[in-house]
C-alpha cells in the first residue's frame, strides 16, 4: 500500500524533542547517570521551547493547543489508570502480597532448576506487581545469597531475574508501559494481551530451556525457610484474571484495591487509616508518571500544530510500502527513544501518538501497533545497560551492569520474536473493531 499524499510539515518542528533528548542524554553523558536530571524539567523546556516558535500563531492560541493535548482524554484516562495502579500496587505491598508472592515460588523451585525458577518466579511477580524494577528490587538480594551459597555466577542469575522482570513489564495489565502502549493506540487492554502473548511466550519458554541448558549440571538450594499465605497472593491473581477476562481496567483496579485492602484489614496489616495513607502514597507515586503524560500530551499537540509530526509522517511513510514496513518503522521509533532516553514508558508515550497515526495510514491493527510499541521498548531497556533496571541489580550485587547484559536473554528473544511477528504477520486476529 502506498502512501498518499500528504502535507510535508516542517523539520524545524521537531526541535523541542531534540531539546529533550539532548538534555536527558546529555545530562546522563556528562554526570554517568541518565536519572541525574529530573525528566520533568527536560520536557518542561522542551514544553517551552515549543511555545515560544512559529510566530504565525498567537501565542494564546499555543496555550491552547498546549492544554487541549495535555487535557486530551486518552491523555487523563491513562493518569486516572497509572493513579489507581499505584495505589493497588501500593495496598498489595502492604498486605504483605510481595513477600508471599516471591515465598510461594521460592518454596516450589527444584534445587537443579534454581536458575530456571527465578526466571519464572521474575515473570510471575513482575506480571503480578507490573513493574519490573520493583521486581527486581525484590529478587536482587536473593539472587546475590544464592550466588554465594552456590558458586554459581552472580551475572548469570541477576540476568534471569533481569529476564523474568522485563516478562511482567511487557504483558502486566498495572504496568506503565502496557497502560501507555494501550492508550496511546486506544484499544482494550486484554486484546493487546492476547497480542502479545504469543509473541512473548514462545520467547520465554525458549529463554527458561536456554537457562535450563546452561545451568543444568549445576547445584544448590536457597537456605532459610520461605513462609507464604496464598490469601495474600489473590488480589494479584483476581486482578490479572479479570483483566485478561476483558473486564474495564477501571473495574479491575478499583476491585483489586478494595480486595487487597479487606485482606490486609482482616489480617490487621493496616487500619482504615493506614489504609487511606497507602492508597495516598500509592497515587503520590505515579505523580511523576502522570504530570510526564499530560506535559508530553502537549509537547505533542504543539510540535504537531507546527507541522514536526506532518515532517515527521512523510519522512517515514516515502521509506514504507506495506503494513510490514509500518510497524518495522513503529518498532524502530520506539527503539529510538528508549535507547535515548533509557526509559521504555517516556519512549512509547513520546512516540505514541505518531504511531497510531502511522498505522491508521498504512491499515496496522492497533492491537499489534500497541504490541510493538511495549515489545521493543521492552526489549531494549532489558538490555541498557544504563537503565534502572540492570542498575539497579548491578547496584546491589556491586558488579558492573555491562557484565549483566549477555545473560539478559529474555529481552534479546523478545526483540527477535518481534521482528520474526513483524516480518511473518503472526499472529493473525479477525479485523473486528475494537
Amino acid at each position: 500500500m502506498n502512501a498518499p499524499e500528504m502535507n510535508k510539515g516542517r523539520a524545524s518542528a521537531l526541535l523541542p524533542f531534540i531539546i529533550f533528548l539532548v538534555l536527558f542524554i546529555g545530562s546522563g553523558l556528562l554526570n554517568g547517570d541518565f536519572y541525574k536530571l529530573p525528566v520533568l524539567v527536560a520536557v518542561f523546556i522542551a514544553v517551552l521551547a515549543a511555545l515560544f516558535m512559529n510566530r504565525k500563531i498567537a501565542f494564546q492560541d499555543k496555550l491552547d493547543h498546549l492544554t487541549k493535548g495535555a487535557g486530551h482524554p486518552n491523555i487523563m484516562l491513562m493518569v486516572m489508570i497509572y493513579l489507581l495502579a499505584g495505589a493497588f500496587s501500593a495496598v498489595a505491598e502492604g498486605v504483605g502480597a510481595v513477600e508471599s508472592t516471591v515465598n510461594l515460588s521460592l518454596t516450589f523451585v527444584p534445587e537443579n532448576l534454581l536458575i530456571v525458577g527465578l526466571f519464572i518466579i521474575g515473570c510471575f511477580i513482575s506480571i503480578s506487581m507490573g513493574s519490573s524494577v520493583g521486581t527486581v528490587v525484590a529478587l536482587a538480594p536473593i539472587g546475590v545469597g544464592l550466588a554465594d551459597q552456590t558458586g554459581m555466577s552472580t551475572a548469570l542469575i541477576l540476568g534471569s531475574i533481569i529476564s523474568g522482570a522485563m516478562f511482567g513489564d511487557n504483558l502486566s495489565i498495572i504496568s506503565d508501559t502496557t497502560i501507555a502502549a494501550v492508550k496511546t493506540q486506544a484499544v482494550k487492554m486484554n486484546d493487546k494481551f492476547k497480542v502479545n502473548i504469543f509473541i512473548a511466550l514462545p520467547a520465554a519458554i525458549v529463554t527458561a530451556v536456554i537457562f535450563g541448558v546452561m545451568t543444568w549440571d549445576a547445584g544448590g538450594s536457597i537456605s532459610g525457610d520461605h513462609p507464604y499465605d496464598l490469601v495474600k497472593v489473590l488480589p494479584y491473581l483476581a486482578v490479572l484474571t479479570f483483566a485478561v477476562a476483558g473486564v474495564n481496567v477501571i473495574y479491575v483496579l478499583i476491585g483489586g484495591i478494595v480486595f487487597a485492602g479487606a485482606v490486609g484489614l482482616f489480617y490487621s496489616a493496616f487500619d482504615v487509616m493506614e489504609f487511606l495513607n497507602l492508597l495516598g502514597d500509592g497515587m503520590a507515586g505515579m505523580q511523576e508518571l502522570a504530570l510526564l503524560s499530560i506535559l508530553l500530551g502537549g509537547l505533542v499537540e504543539l510540535v504537531r500544530v507546527n507541522g514536526g509530526i506532518d515532517f515527521l509522517l512523510h519522512t517515514i511513510s516515502k521509506r514504507i510500502h506495506s503494513t510490514k514496513g509500518a510497524e518495522a518503522g513503529i518498532a524502530g521509533l520506539v527503539s529510538v527513544f528508549d535507547v535515548s532516553t533509557a526509559n521504555n514508558t517516556i519512549a512509547i508515550i513520546s512516540v505514541g501518538s505518531l504511531a497510531k497515526q502511522i498505522s491508521g495510514r498504512f491499515g496496522v491493527d492497533p492491537r499489534r501497533t500497541a504490541s510493538v510499541l511495549d515489545i521493543f521498548g521492552g526489549a531494549f531497556q532489558g538490555i541498557l545497560p544504563y537503565g534502572a533496571q540492570l542498575l539497579a541489580v548491578a547496584g546491589v550485587a556491586s558488579i558492573s551492569p555491562v557484565s549483566i547484559m549477555p545473560y539478559c536473554i529474555y529481552p534479546i528473544l523478545l526483540g527477535i520474536a518481534g521482528a520474526i511477528a513483524i516480518a511473518t504477520g503472526y499472529p493473525r486476529f479477525s479485523t473486528r473493531g475494537n
